[in-house]
């Protein structure tokens, strides 16, 4: 089967970019032709862009322009189906870059849309508020007055709204990364959605828990990811532990506000500040945590971090929101607890660091249930079963 890819990054960072890379390298050891379009952008600097083919992007003021009307993401496109001619072509993340203005050009030809995020059914993806809390509101002039876009992104990204709304009928199939947002897009009359978990790579077990007690959290510094609420956690842990210490790997414009909250509760010499590492980096350094927590304040979509964290062998404490309980079996694999609450936070975290036996025992599970439930093989299968569905649509 010859399958196309689409996706804003052809880069090795964000989760959905390394989902794409792996899903293609996936598809091509079972034998398939298999080649990914993306911007030529990368959103990190000094990072290769690994698409087969690449065009127009920028993280300029430009984007807000470009991910609504992208002239050179359409002429790309239509050349690559005219070139290639692909039995199936599968979308991933378009409205930061590629822009709607590619979906006229779908409408003939087999095609599924796996949507990262929630631009769907909110300009900026997230469904929340500027104070982190739920949006409730459907997409319009709510935007502007909630604070969530400036009056000259509101006007540009109503327009690519309008856009997705009118074309949007190009996919024959949308596909949600959990029930939990299958449910958020099926409610905004997103149909028919499926679900295909994201998959994360195989690998080794983490080696036997050792002193000092570790924490470790990775993802971005900023307010939905809900890493304040693990500092004023951890502050209570060290009061009981002081030999604990807490890892954190990631960046994000909420940076400069941590570092300060740290040293305001007292709790900056038990901290190490990694940055953005690659996926190996990042395996390296959480190979002797003890718990890895995903504190998120917002209902994302999967977890990334969450399964890989239980490949490696990793328990995990996780905010009851979105995906996450889905993922995480509750008093099995890890805790969950409500997003947002310090004290249940910190509960959790002073259980497992004083407990290692149990700490290693939920790590274990949750190991299990990462290579049954969560692997890059089963993701790959399942989207070669829906390739087969909408392809047949067509041509049975």
């Amino acid at each position: 089967m010859k399958i196309l890819l689409l996706n804003d990054f052809g880069t090795a960072t964000g989760g959905a970019e390394l989902q794409i890379l792996s899903l293609r390298q996936g598809l091509r050891e079972r034998g398939h032709e298999v080649r990914l379009l993306s911007s030529s952008i990368s959103p990190i600097a000094n990072t290769e862009v690994l698409s087969d083919y690449c065009c127009f992007g920028t993280n300029t003021k430009l984007q807000v322009l470009s991910q609504t009307v992208n002239p050179s993401a359409y002429l790309y496109l239509r050349q690559i189906l005219h070139d290639f001619k692909p039995d199936v072509v599968h979308v991933r993340i378009f409205m930061g870059q590629l822009s709607p203005l590619i979906l006229p050009l779908l409408k003939d030809v087999p095609c599924l849309y796996q949507t990262a995020m929630y631009r769907a059914i909110c300009p900026t993806g997230k469904k929340i508020l500027p104070d982190g809390s739920p949006c409730q509101d459907k997409p319009g002039l709510a935007c502007l007055r909630q604070g969530c876009l400036t009056p000259p992104s509101w006007f540009i990204l109503m327009i690519q709204r309008q856009l997705w709304q009118k074309w949007r009928k190009a996919f024959d199939l949308v596909v949600a990364l959990s029930y939990g947002m299958k449910n958020k897009l099926e409610a905004e009359g997103i149909k028919p959605v499926q679900v295909v978990y994201n998959g994360v790579p195989e690998r080794p077990k983490r080696p036997p828990l050792s002193d000092p007690p570790l924490v470790a959290f990775a993802g971005r510094l900023s307010l939905e990811k809900g890493v304040k609420v693990l500092l004023e956690a951890f502050a209570q842990v060290v009061a009981k532990l002081p030999q604990a210490r807490l890892l954190i790997a990631g960046q994000g414009n909420e940076k400069t506000e941590l570092v300060n909250l740290a040293e305001k509760l007292g709790i900056s010499q038990h901290i190490i500040w990694l940055g953005h590492l690659s996926r190996t980096e990042l395996e390296n350094h959480f190979d002797s945590a003890w718990v890895q927590v995903v504190p998120s304040l917002w209902d994302e979509p999967f977890g990334n971090v969450t399964t890989e964290a239980m490949m490696r062998g990793t328990a995990v404490i996780a905010s009851a929101v979105g995906a996450q309980p889905e993922i995480v079996k509750e008093g099995v694999t890890g805790f969950l607890v409500p997003p947002n609450d310090v004290e249940r936070l910190a509960n959790a975290l002073v259980e497992l660091l004083f407990n290692p036996q149990k700490a290693e025992k939920m790590g274990q599970a949750g190991r299990e249930r990462a290579l049954t439930h969560f692997s890059e093989n089963r993701r790959t299968e399942h989207f070669l079963e829906l390739y087969q569905q909408i392809y047949q649509q067509y041509y049975a």
